[in-house]
């Protein structure tokens, strides 16, 4: 006995251990979670792209698999709470699924290796189907692990600090998530860079693998740090299977109130009092305030949607029209599209600490009671104003974008290559003049030609697309850099080249060697038809002759008119998340607060689930319209929100469960008493009603030998 009181207040120092009043061990919990979130955040910041150009997905089918995934990722905290609150404890579940965590990692880089099955290597996966298959399982693994982990981690570093640290526990809840942000930023500038990169044994492409490694290695890191802090953590023993007794009582409470649902019974305070005859007053009062808190969650999967909803919304609007950011003469700072969502963590790391330091404490000197339910709302309607900013920036993006032909329409381009005089062209009732080398503007006809000349999809990334008409009398060939048109015969069109932006010069030569090089400076997202007449002639000045007809304008929208939607929808994060985490865990009884995270992160899982659903009950044909949509019903759940917050009493369940442990006793003591009473009244009528039953028997047998000795 006395080696293990020693040991337990060997455990003890070692937990109360602390720097500026903080336990030294939620440093490792902090590092922990910035190198898991790096690992989460880097892979997911070029998942979307690896569905659509290394799979071949579409739009659409990415976007779902995408949102599934995520979906899946905060469905599983369910299981990680239950394992840890009830079987493992946090600690073993922690580490244990982290193991499954970085073996998805592993899976999902070597899925994204196309020289497995490129046997004709021509940089092209033979065999995709190997590929969707070991993605899908690298996927499902790293969804089991990451969700398994989410509520215990949070919930870990809490059960680090004693009952009078709840200010410090606090700032622990923002220092936690700043350290989820800096993972976030650093692994969305990084691992877009490592995608951008050439890779490969045989063919050289897009670098998956490695953007995909360098998460898994970062992964292992994660765990390796957690599990060196081991000795100083302050671990929870499980308390049993808390999950079941919580829905047994649930269910208890239920039938028992519908067997006593005549007026003859007398209604009871609450409606989970109707378990007062099989189970304690405390787990009761424990089930009732995390139900309290779950009903408090029924509107917040709205938010989630509208904010998970923008990663891939903004990020696909980004690889269509690619940004500078600074544009000092003609020279300007290139970005990847994925490495635009760098800005959503850049902007927490300043606004947490402005949040906590300045905001909030302003807001407590001018005396008003900005409790976290109303923080949460204030973040609720900031999302919602972020996406009427995003239909907004949606509505300038629409009207630089090129008039394509819906429906029963046709678009031809008609073009005059004839050295002459101008041409008068008559279609249906339309009419219009073309000058010698020039074409018109794009005209659609509710009919349809038999030929035209199709005119260039929107381009994708930092590419614009030419390609040229040749009207010399000789077969052409024409190249840039490293690309090639091909040969191109007489009065006949090349395909469509994607060239990058900027300036580019253009090789053309003929049969005979002769060479002319034409220079033309490409904006982001153009597209042009450059058309060699009749009249082209190799020389000094061959260039002059080279028409050039613009098909797409290039893109004109400014990423900074961007800023507000990505300040509006972090400060609303900010406000809303950090909040939320603080307020589950301060709510949530001690033996279930994993549970509760798991709650929390849960309403994430049916965020994602309603944006597949209103996105495909809506089949809305304006991107600008669905942002309005959307910001329009967080409007309303906003308001929802705000009169269930308002009903809302706050507790401490701290002193709850205190009231219980000194009530129990007395109550034990009172019902063994109760007993004892019952069980000595018991014995006395008992005695009573034997000594009644001898008195009677003696009675008829003094009678009976009275009547014999009469006879």
């Amino acid at each position: 006995r006395r080696i293990k009181e020693a040991q337990e207040k060997k455990c003890k120092s070692i937990s109360l251990a602390s720097v500026c009043g903080f336990p030294i061990s939620i440093f490792f919990i902090v590092v922990n979670e910035f190198c898991e979130r790096f690992s989460y955040y880097g892979m997911r910041a070029v998942l979307v792209l690896y569905f659509k150009y290394f799979l071949g997905w579409d739009d659409d089918l990415s976007t779902t698999i995408y949102h599934t995934f995520v979906a899946l990722c905060y469905l599983t905290p369910i299981l990680g709470a239950i394992v840890a609150d009830s079987w493992l404890g946090k600690f073993k579940t922690i580490v244990y699924l982290s193991i499954v965590y970085a073996l998805g990692q592993v899976v999902l880089a070597v899925s994204a290796i196309h020289d497995i099955t490129d046997t004709n290597k021509d940089g092209n996966p033979d065999n995709m189907t190997f590929h969707v298959a070991l993605s899908m399982v690298g996927l499902l693994l790293i969804a089991l692990g990451t969700g398994g982990i989410k509520p215990c981690v949070a919930a870990f570093g809490g059960d680090q600090f004693e009952d009078h640290q709840e200010k410090q526990r606090g700032t622990f809840f923002s220092i936690f998530y700043l350290s989820i942000n800096a993972g976030s930023l650093l692994s969305t500038v990084i691992t877009p860079i490592l995608r951008a990169q050439e890779c490969g044994i045989h063919t050289q492409r897009e670098c998956y693998p490695l953007a995909f490694g360098v998460p898994a290695a970062l992964m292992v890191v994660a765990l390796i740090v957690f599990i060196i802090g081991s000795g100083m953590y302050n671990k929870t023993a499980p308390q049993g299977n808390i999950m079941v007794k919580v829905c047994k009582c649930v269910g208890f409470a239920v039938k028992n109130r519908f067997r006593h649902r005549s007026s003859q019974y007398p209604k009871r305070e609450h409606w989970m009092d109707w378990a007062d005859e099989k189970y304690d007053k405390l787990l009761i009062a424990q089930v009732k305030m995390v139900l309290k808190v779950l009903f408090l969650y029924i509107p917040l999967p709205m938010f989630w949607a509208l904010f998970d909803q923008q990663v891939i919304s903004f990020l696909f609007t980004l690889s269509t029209y690619p940004v500078v950011i600074f544009n000092i003469t003609n020279y300007g700072l290139k970005t990847q599209p994925d490495q635009m969502q760098t800005v959503n963590p850049i902007l927490i790391l300043v606004l947490v600490p402005i949040m906590d330091s300045m905001v909030y404490p302003l807001i407590a000197k001018c005396n008003l009671n900005f409790s976290p339910l109303k923080r949460m709302t204030v973040g609720m309607f900031l999302a919602a104003m972020a996406f009427v900013s995003a239909g907004l920036v949606q509505l300038q993006i629409d009207e630089t974008l090129p008039k394509f032909p819906t429906g029963n329409d046709g678009q031809v381009k008609f073009i005059n290559m004839i050295n002459g005089g101008p041409l008068n062209v008559v279609a249906g009732v339309n009419e219009f003049t073309l000058q010698p080398f020039d074409c018109d503007i794009n005209n659609t006809f509710s009919v349809f030609f038999v030929w035209c000349a199709p005119v260039a999809s929107i381009n994708q990334t930092l590419f614009c697309s030419l390609r040229f008409l040749n009207g010399f009398n000789s077969v052409l060939n024409v190249s840039v850099g490293s690309q090639s048109f091909g040969d191109i015969i007489t009065n006949n069109m090349s395909k469509y080249v994607d060239i990058p932006q900027g300036e580019a010069k253009f090789h053309i030569m003929d049969t005979t060697g002769n060479e002319c090089v034409y220079t033309l400076m490409l904006g982001f997202g153009s597209s042009f038809t450059l058309i060699i007449p009749s009249t082209f002639a190799f020389g000094e000045n061959c260039a002059n002759n080279v028409r050039t007809v613009v098909d797409i304008q290039p893109n004109s929208v400014h990423m900074a008119l961007q800023i507000p939607q990505y300040f509006l929808i972090t400060a609303g994060e900010v406000v809303f998340s950090v909040t939320g985490l603080e307020f589950s865990y301060s709510q949530a009884p001690s033996n279930m607060k994993s549970v509760l995270q798991a709650g929390w992160l849960l309403t994430v899982a049916v965020g994602n689930i309603v944006v597949l659903i209103v996105a495909e009950a809506a089949t809305l044909e304006d991107q600008w319209a669905e942002y309005i949509l959307f910001a329009s019903l967080l409007v309303f759940v906003c308001i929802v929100f705000a009169i269930m917050a308002y009903f809302y009493t706050y507790t401490d369940p701290v002193k709850i469960e205190a009231q219980f442990a000194i009530i129990e006793p007395e109550e034990k003591e009172k019902n063994r008493r109760e007993s004892l009473e019952m069980a000595r009244r018991d014995s006395v009528k008992h005695r009573n009603n034997n000594i009644s039953v001898r008195n009677v028997t003696n009675c008829r047998n003094r009678k009976k030998t009275f009547n014999l000795k009469h006879k």
